[in-house]
């Protein structure tokens, strides 16, 4: 039995089988390659869903994550900490918004966003006021909240009843939003672009007709960028090319580039009448640990250009993808913006392309239900482009 074998026997031992995860087992990564333990190498296109978008083995984040676990990991929340109120600072700058919440997680952020938006209109119109509006073929996160705003029935369906006052519209549809507010809808939640529903964009219509609407009934508008947010788009918030200002962010995965952190960011208005103290709290979010990382993470963006280099090489990414969906019948459409891209794919099982890919060392992974999902690190070059698209096409 080879080792990795083993390793995966074991590992099915031990660790409840929620995930069907594919059969290698990961070891190491540098730049944009990941090894596995029987040293083959894997270029990266999913970056561990959209969170490593520095690559691997950045030395100035490494070393920043070093010289803090030197120093100290966790003080709680009873105590201020440099590290947190540097991370929040430039976080704070990134997103032009008032406040920042950290979290543990992006799920963690969309259950303390739901909070600020039902405590807002508490505040302000009493207990009456409370529903929120969500969309079709969302996702929000597998908590209990996050999960009772996400558009997928199958992923609600076993765990109801859930958080009550969901209502739901379909994305891109501003009448279907339109015809779900009542006199006891308070917030209005969604992907600027829909990631695990299968890399959908909104349209600029769409995103303005809901701030719109948000405006004229003074609900909040929640914008959860977990996924294709921190420059993944080619700036550094998708909402940011639309001129489009959320009353409150979600950001998650790639703020942390590893380490386990979250956080919501709110605007003006949610800041001054929302969370008060003992409204929400966190052991873990915002330590020492995490915020050097994010605080450094922040500083690498700026320093290296990365929302720039996002716009040039992602347009690289457009036209390859766009090739390929001229070359090949079963390929329905390119979705998406920068780096985060989707193929629809039609008549074959995406899996299998999937599995295939894997063999010619190629990671890439899936949207929905037949979209080939594209989220690699941020610091790709056009040639790992083209080496990507000669594997993917090998895989076909």
């Amino acid at each position: 039995m080879s080792k990795e074998k083993e390793y995966i026997e074991k590992a099915e031992e031990n660790i409840l089988h929620t995930y069907n995860r594919y059969q290698i087992v990961l070891d190491h990564g540098k730049g944009v390659r990941l090894y596995d333990v029987e040293g083959k190498e894997y270029l990266d296109f999913a970056a561990g869903i959209g969170v490593q978008s520095l690559g691997y083995g950045n030395p100035e984040y490494t070393e920043a994550l070093k010289t803090q676990a030197d120093k100290l990991t966790h003080i709680s929340n009873l105590y201020y900490s440099v590290p947190m109120m540097e991370a929040a600072e430039k976080a704070r700058r990134a997103s032009g918004l008032e406040k920042v919440f950290f979290t543990n997680s992006g799920t963690e952020a969309i259950e303390g966003a739901l909070k600020v938006a039902r405590k807002y209109s508490y505040t302000k119109y009493g207990p009456e006021r409370y529903e929120i509006i969500a969309m079709n073929h969302s996702f929000h996160g597998r908590s209990m909240g996050a999960l009772s705003v996400t558009g997928k029935e199958a992923y609600r369906t076993p765990f109801e009843p859930l958080v009550g006052g969901v209502r739901f519209a379909d994305y891109n549809d501003l009448e279907s939003v339109k015809a779900q507010i009542t006199d006891k809808t308070c917030a209005i939640i969604l992907e600027t672009i829909q990631g695990e529903g299968g890399i959908y964009v909104a349209s600029e219509e769409f995103l303005r007709g809901v701030r719109a609407i948000c405006d004229e009934h003074d609900l909040l508008l929640i914008l959860d960028e977990i996924q294709c947010g921190m420059g993944r788009t080619g700036y550094m918030f998708a909402w940011q090319e639309y001129g489009v200002e959320p009353d409150v962010m979600t950001v998650a995965k790639a703020l942390g580039c590893g380490v386990p952190v979250g956080a919501f960011a709110v605007g003006k208005k949610a800041a001054e009448t929302s969370l008060v103290p003992g409204d929400h709290g966190t052991t873990y979010g915002g330590n020492p640990l995490v915020c050097a990382a994010v605080s450094k993470v922040l500083d690498i963006y700026e320093k290296e250009h990365i929302t720039e280099h996002v716009q040039k090489v992602g347009a690289y990414l457009t036209r390859k993808l766009d090739d390929l969906v001229d070359k090949y019948d079963f390929l329905a459409e390119r979705r998406g913006k920068g780096m985060i891209q989707g193929l629809e794919v039609t008549g074959r099982p995406v899996g299998e392309i999937v599995n295939r890919a894997l063999e010619q060392g190629l990671i890439i992974i899936t949207a929905g239900t037949n979209v080939l999902r594209f989220l690699p690190p941020l610091v790709i070059t056009e040639a790992d482009v083209d080496e990507m698209a000669e594997k993917l096409e090998r895989s076909f």
